[in-house]
């Protein structure tokens, strides 16, 4: 069978069109197909640090990323309960800046810089409805345009980067390897007028069994998040009847030690609050005959963490880098699988573990309560603890400072 192409991916936000760029720059011949047409907008955090901007420079569209009015942010503040741990977001690559862009700028830009390489061809408004096999060995995409005509593309390799839903990762049957579920719903909102706390900053508080959450982004509006208990069932249907209502009041009343409530009170609501619940931290396996999964078709992870910008990215670049590398023995699929398994699991997985047990939304115990003012009063505490966010260094970094001030402040009071 002649392939139109090496490589078909489908799905074409964040993870697909940045694969898409890496793959043409290696000599991969790609279609990049989409059911959606862009610019348009897709549920995210819409939050990365500053090691994804190095990513964004490195694929050749961070200027006209920053054309897009975003605020830049170069800090971190977390409060549990009235414990403050903030402080700068630890350079990396050079970079300095974080970000919170909307998809509807972020993925478009993305998309066009793909379109714009002579190896990638470009389908918006192509639904998969069915991949193609010879044998057990997938080697295309049956779908429907956006004209309604159905059309078959043939490839070496087909990628499902079509998100949480994915439509490839079901009909290849991947085998799921970890699931945990979340106990908690999430609420958000854009909200325009909010004044910065200080300097503009990403914001994190905890307190009971609550959490909210403050991004600033582009135009001069925030992301602003709240987080609860899917048990508390009374707050759950006064958000289907009075969403924004409920989200103001309940940061007004659960967060009264932050100034959230008093800066809110003269912000308006720009967009619908929109809702995630019975979600799933989920792990599936990455690749088989003739097909790969990357971004949130492989793997999802609670959205408070803030990682799946970067994940669909780094994960990208992480598949084309192992293609790339077996470009001569394609066919040998269950060694570059594994090589792949091995790739993202050392590069995500502790992160993964992270949020798993955040979902837990479990409260903040009077022992964490001890370590997180310990952590609050060192600043090279801070720097490891904020830099587990970006990649600036691992958890084990940050338990190995921990320990370490810890055991000085044993040894004073001897």
């Amino acid at each position: 069978m002649k392939k139109n192409y090496d490589v078909i991916v489908t799905g074409a936000r964040c993870a697909g069109s940045s694969l898409a760029i890496y793959l043409a720059r290696a000599g991969f011949k790609v279609l990049l197909v989409d059911k959606a047409t862009f610019p348009s907008d897709t549920l995210s955090t819409n939050t990365f640090f500053n090691n994804t901007t190095a990513l964004l420079r490195e694929l050749g569209v961070i200027e006209e990323v920053l054309k897009t009015n975003a605020t830049p942010v170069k800090a971190i503040k977390f409060q549990f309960e009235e414990t403050v741990i903030e402080g700068p977001i630890p350079i990396v690559n050079g970079e300095d800046t974080s970000y919170c862009i909307r998809r509807t700028y972020l993925d478009d830009i993305l998309l066009r810089q793909a379109g714009s390489l002579e190896n990638v061809k470009v389908l918006q408004g192509f639904r998969v409805n069915e991949l193609v096999y010879n044998g057990d060995l997938v080697v295309g995409v049956r779908g429907e345009d956006r004209f309604g005509v159905m059309q078959e593309f043939t490839a070496s390799l087909v990628v499902g980067a079509d998100g949480r839903y994915s439509v490839v990762r079901k009909l290849v049957k991947s085998e799921q390897k970890i699931t945990s579920p979340s106990t908690v719903a999430i609420y958000f909102g854009y909200f325009s007028n909010i004044q910065h706390d200080g300097a503009a900053k990403f914001e994190v508080y905890k307190r009971g069994e609550n959490m909210a959450i403050l991004f600033p982004t582009n135009d001069n509006t925030y992301v602003v998040t709240v987080n609860f208990p899917l048990t508390n069932k009374r707050l759950l249907e006064d958000f289907k009847s009075n969403s924004e209502g409920s989200l103001r009041q309940l940061l007004t009343d659960q967060f009264p030690n932050t100034t959230i409530g008093a800066r809110l009170e003269s912000a308006t609501l720009t967009e619908p609050i929109r809702g995630l619940h019975e979600y799933e931290n989920y792990w599936y396996k990455g690749m088989g005959k003739g097909w790969a999964l990357v971004g949130d078709a492989l793997c999802f992870k609670d959205p408070a963490m803030a990682q799946g910008i970067h994940d669909g990215i780094r994960g990208a670049q992480l598949l084309a880098e192992t293609l790339n590398r077996n470009k001569e023995r394609l066919k040998q699929w269950d060694q570059i699988a594994e090589e792949y398994q091995q790739a993202i699991e050392a590069e995500f997985m502790v992160r993964f573990h992270m949020g798993c047990e955040l979902s837990k939304n479990e409260p903040i115990s009077e022992q964490q309560d001890t370590v997180n003012k310990l952590i609050s009063s060192h600043p090279a505490v801070i720097e490891k603890f904020l830099g587990i966010y970006n990649y600036a260094n691992e958890p084990s970094d940050f338990e190995e400072e921990l320990i370490k001030v810890m055991g000085a402040g044993a040894g004073s009071n001897d």
